[in-house]
């Protein structure tokens, strides 16, 4: 039967829905071109996390908007050399005055324009401190560390994106997850490592690049909200150099037989190239031999972790002044003062300690974050713990 072209999460759900109408798994398999390994997981997912595990749905655009006229654009470049000292908003102005007839654009369209054009100058800012990565420890014993990545995304024959998310065991190369995601949303790729704990325990470290969803650049000390939640976890974060892939080398050499493998060609939709992930997995680990472990099989030197995941610890400080629960919004609020910490870490309890008369330090589990003053109230990092070298917890 060919597939019939629909989002992915409405195929699930439709899988899934007649399944637990008292359909066969097996009768609902073949009518979606997939196996059963790849029909019980789907059920599965939904089962522990519900509609949260189908909700990804992609929103790459297939073509650009329409442009704005180049007429427009000629005018505003016009008007920014008549009055090289004006802005966004009184060009527009201006367009509006003299030109009522054309369709003016908006302030951020006339920033844009000038932009493209090198008519805007820019502030200088402090610049921002670049990704250092961290020490990498390796790991001599399986679960001492597991490195993740995305595999370079791909398009499908129905044309929609596919972003494969894979983890392995650094130590026996076992390819613990390959999971066909249509973005690399935070909240989605979460969701996959906490199935994965529950089926294989919680690692002693993890090892990524400094890109989404694995860090921000953006952030306070480069941390991500998924960071922040394995850190909670008791997994210390492991980055590589940003630019040596090859600091991650036995994960990148998976990910080109990966790429052989499943891809070329891709299948025909998200559910039917999710299977062929699977069978990769399954041959990968049980029945195809590792030049890098002396030509064993990954499966017979892989076992599961012996700490057990159970959800986030609570978190407490005993020696400091205070305990704080960050904001939605990611502040600190103290005496009617409003400190921005960063939105990464909210929701999170964090310690608060007076160092010296109106100067406090804030504190995150283990790792000491920055310093305030209550009169500017604004954070000052103090040094990254999460750059050349993580603490041990």
């Amino acid at each position: 039967m060919p597939w019939k072209e629909c989002q992915k999460m409405d195929e699930k759900l439709r899988f899934v829905s007649r399944h637990l109408e008292g359909e066969s798994i097996s009768q609902l398999c073949r009518e979606f071109g997939i196996s059963r390994v790849t029909g019980h997981k789907l059920v599965e997912r939904y089962r522990q996390n519900g509609l949260e595990a189908f909700s990804d749905r992609s929103r790459r655009p297939y073509r650009m908007a329409n442009q704005l006229p180049f007429q427009v654009e000629a005018l505003i470049v016009q008007i920014k050399n008549e009055f090289p000292t004006w802005g966004a908003p009184k060009i527009r102005e201006r367009l509006l005055a003299r030109y009522p007839e054309i369709k003016t654009p908006a302030k951020s369209t006339v920033h844009a324009v000038l932009e493209r054009n090198a008519l805007v100058k820019h502030k200088r800012a402090n610049a921002r401190p670049k990704a250092q990565g961290t020490v990498l420890m390796g790991g001599q014993e399986p679960n001492d560390l597991w490195c993740t990545d995305f595999k370079g995304e791909f398009m499908m024959a129905d044309r929609s994106y596919c972003y494969p998310l894979t983890v392995t065991d650094y130590h026996s190369r076992f390819l613990l997850c390959c999971e066909g995601l249509q973005s690399t949303r935070e909240l989605t790729a979460l969701s996959v490592y906490e199935h994965l704990f529950r089926e294989y325990g919680l690692p002693k470290r993890i090892r990524s690049d400094n890109g989404v969803p694995f860090a921000s650049s953006h952030a306070l000390h480069g941390l991500s909200k998924l960071a922040v939640w394995w850190l909670r976890l008791g997994i210390e974060i492991e980055r590589i150099k940003p630019g040596n892939p090859q600091q991650n080398g036995r994960h990148e050499r998976m990910h080109r037989v990966l790429k052989q493998e499943t891809t070329r060609p891709p299948a025909i939709n998200m559910l039917q190239q999710q299977d062929k992930f699977e069978h990769f997995m399954r041959v990968y680990n049980y029945e195809r031999p590792h030049e890098g472990i002396e030509m064993k099989i990954p499966g017979d030197l892989y076992q599961p972790s012996s700490r057990q995941y159970t959800g986030l610890p609570e978190l407490a400080y005993p020696f400091h002044d205070r305990t704080i629960v960050i904001t939605e919004c990611g502040r600190i609020c103290m005496d009617r003062k409003k400190i921005m910490l960063s939105s990464v870490l909210a929701g999170q309890r964090v310690g608060v300690m007076q160092v010296e008369d109106q100067i406090w330090q804030v504190s995150f589990m283990d790792y000491d974050l920055g310093y305030f003053d209550m009169d500017s109230c604004r954070l000052e990092p103090g040094p990254n713990p999460f750059g050349p070298r993580v603490l041990t917890m």
